[in-house]
């Protein structure tokens, strides 16, 4: 059995293969995510880019990958799974990481403070965290504004006007529940 020429190294191929590969990491932007609550399996691999069965293995090799599910089993992804499912795809296809090497570098983002792997997206993602916190301490704010004006409304004493009362007629007197009947009678 011959085998043919075994293939040559050439450095000019490999610089330019190389310039693709830096070229394909920089190029790289997720899509906009819709503003749902959820996300069907086939909408998620729509934004993705990939098939249906490729999100189906990424949750059995990445823990962080959970969709809930419906009564009748179909997958329910929420926003932070998608933008977890956009980011498998941006560490295994745009940045060559392995299955093992994402699920790694996923695991050392969630340990680290700002939860960011890398310094440029750290500063987006400490940016994103301040706006979200001035958002909360605005809504809790106002939260507290309105129970302030409850408490002030449910302390002050509210005065009810005396009811005039009617005449109570006694049942055995008149023989019948309905004073009318009985002065017609």
């Amino acid at each position: 059995m011959e085998r043919g020429p075994l293939p040559r190294f050439d450095a000019a191929s490999s610089t330019i293969s190389m310039s693709n590969q830096l070229n394909r990491k920089q190029a790289y932007e997720a899509p906009a995510i819709p503003d749902r609550l959820y996300f069907k399996i086939g909408d998620v691999a729509r934004l993705c880019g990939v098939e249906t069965y490729v999100l189906r293995f990424w949750e059995s090799q990445f823990p962080q990958l959970k969709p809930n599910k419906s009564g009748t089993g179909q997958r329910l992804y929420r926003r932070r799974d998608v933008e977890m499912a956009l980011e498998i795809k941006r560490l295994v296809h745009a940045e060559g990481y392995t299955l093992l090497g994402a699920r790694q570098t996923l695991e050392q983002a969630q340990r680290r403070p700002n939860g960011s792997h890398d310094a440029k997206n750290g500063v987006a993602v400490a940016a994103d965290a301040g706006k979200r916190r001035d958002a909360v301490a605005a809504a809790i704010g106002h939260a507290r504004a309105e129970l302030r004006e409850l408490a002030g409304l449910l302390s002050t004493p509210v005065r009810q006007a005396a009811r005039p009362r009617g005449r109570v007629t006694a049942i055995a007197a008149s023989g019948s529940l309905f004073p009318s009947e009985s002065s017609a009678s």
